[in-house]
């Protein structure tokens, strides 16, 4: 059912005032949801899941290397991981809000596991032309599982952690993702050379067993709310025409994605404005890291995450030191002062981030969350991809620099103006019922 104009949401009570926080627990990670035991399952399960999955992207990327020397084909098949995850992400969505999200999760970690399986067979196989379209397929059809398993987990949240928590659930989240994005590059590069490409995705086939415990050891978790026979993308995406706030959480994610994310420059920065080598090097290892040691250290310091009652001025204002960082970084010349910079940038996205996952899991009804999620995994997902596009054609017709910091001054003065036109994020109070209007 589509929500009528200016309701977010069924009404929640004010949480009961905590006590005073003081010293190192100002700052220390909130790890109180860790002490409800299906989260906590399901936490240790992401643990392992996350570097798995690195451990896949890094030898996906090397493998297709492998069998064409070509970096362009390293390049298309981002594009086809692209695909089935925004088609699947909206559909995704919308079955996970018709269907029990338990089993969903039981089914596509089971589908994520065995494409792992296929490709770590595929790549024993040895190389041949053929096999690069063996190794896409599969990596298109797991990306598809991957696609409706995300915002279906991202669903059950705030059915087994109580709406004070789930800020801190998705800074704990977060910040796991964040170390995988470390960890797990760099163990696939040492475990290449030790047992060979084709067993990190045997690897990651087993570290899907985590979280197929976790999920197994959860009840039954269907949607709640009126259904009437299969949820609709189309009803998803009216029910965001109607919420405002829910709306404006997508809107500056997009301009701070698209306008201020020049990962795309980096290897052309490396080189020309480092003095990193051709083809790599340290300087570029750094500038790819950077963003995520800023968002483990947010997620490691991010005690006081869920003690801010205004998420969508926090959000407003994380987004704006988002843009000023992309500024410092596109005027930086030393390497010091850039990854200060990019860590700066990582740790403001990992706040703006958190704070946009808990509004959309806690102000959206539950029957219209699996579909909201959906989207978010599409925008999450493709805005980078956009935002490669978007800076190499400006860097290309101007310079680095012009690409960078006007993309961070485009950041700052696009959410200053959505904030102004769109106030409902602005108004917002996570302590009281969500604000119905712009």
């Amino acid at each position: 059912m589509v929500a009528p104009p200016g309701k977010s949401g069924p009404a929640r009570s004010v949480d009961p005032p905590e006590k005073r926080v003081t010293g190192l627990r100002r700052i220390a990670p909130d790890v109180r949801p860790l002490a409800i035991p299906a989260y906590r399952r399901l936490f240790l399960g992401q643990v392992c899941t996350v570097v798995g999955a690195q451990l896949t992207a890094v030898a996906v990327q090397q493998q297709i290397f492998d069998l064409t020397g070509s970096s362009a084909w390293v390049g298309i098949a981002s594009l086809v991981a692209l695909v089935p995850l925004v088609v699947f992400g909206l559909l995704g969505g919308a079955i996970a809000d018709t269907y029990d999200r338990r089993k969903l999760l039981m089914i596509t970690s089971v589908g994520i596991a065995v494409t792992s399986i296929g490709l770590w067979v595929a790549a024993l196989g040895g190389g041949s032309g053929e096999s690069v379209w063996i190794v896409m397929a599969l990596l298109a059809l797991q990306q598809a599982f991957f696609a409706v398993n995300q915002p279906t987990r991202s669903a059950i949240l705030p059915r087994i952690v109580p709406a004070a928590m789930v800020p801190s659930a998705n800074a704990l989240n977060m910040t796991v993702f964040s170390t995988g994005v470390i960890v797990g590059p760099l163990l696939g590069g040492l475990l290449i050379p030790l047992v060979g490409l084709p067993w990190l995705y045997f690897l990651d086939a087993i570290t899907m067993v985590a979280i197929l415990y976790a999920v197994f050891r959860l009840p039954p978790v269907p949607p709640l709310g009126e259904r009437r026979g299969r949820a609709k993308v189309s009803e998803g995406l009216k029910y965001l025409r109607w919420q405002p706030l829910l709306l404006m959480t997508f809107v500056v994610d997009i301009i701070a994605m698209v306008c201020g994310m020049p990962r795309a420059l980096f290897p052309q920065m490396a080189e020309e404005t480092f003095g990193g080598p051709p083809g790599g090097g340290v300087a570029l290892g750094v500038l790819n890291a950077s963003l995520a040691i800023g968002s483990l250290l947010g997620g490691l310091t991010g005690g006081w995450i869920s003690r801010v009652r205004r998420q969508g001025v926090a959000i407003i204002a994380a987004i704006i030191v988002w843009g000023f960082a992309m500024i410092v970084f596109g005027l930086s010349s030393p390497l010091w002062l850039a990854v200060i910079a990019l860590a700066i940038g990582g740790w403001s996205d990992l706040v703006s981030a958190v704070y946009r996952s808990t509004i959309l899991q806690v102000a959206a009804t539950d029957e219209m969350r699996g579909r909201l999620q959906g989207v978010f995994t599409v925008v999450v997902a493709g805005g980078p991809r956009v935002a490669d596009f978007v800076h190499g054609v400006v860097a290309e017709a101007t310079s680095t620099t012009i690409a960078t910091v006007g993309g961070g001054m485009a950041t700052v003065v696009l959410t200053v103006l959505a904030a102004f036109l769109g106030r409902s994020l602005w108004r917002y109070d996570a302590g009281r019922r969500p604000v119905g209007d712009a």
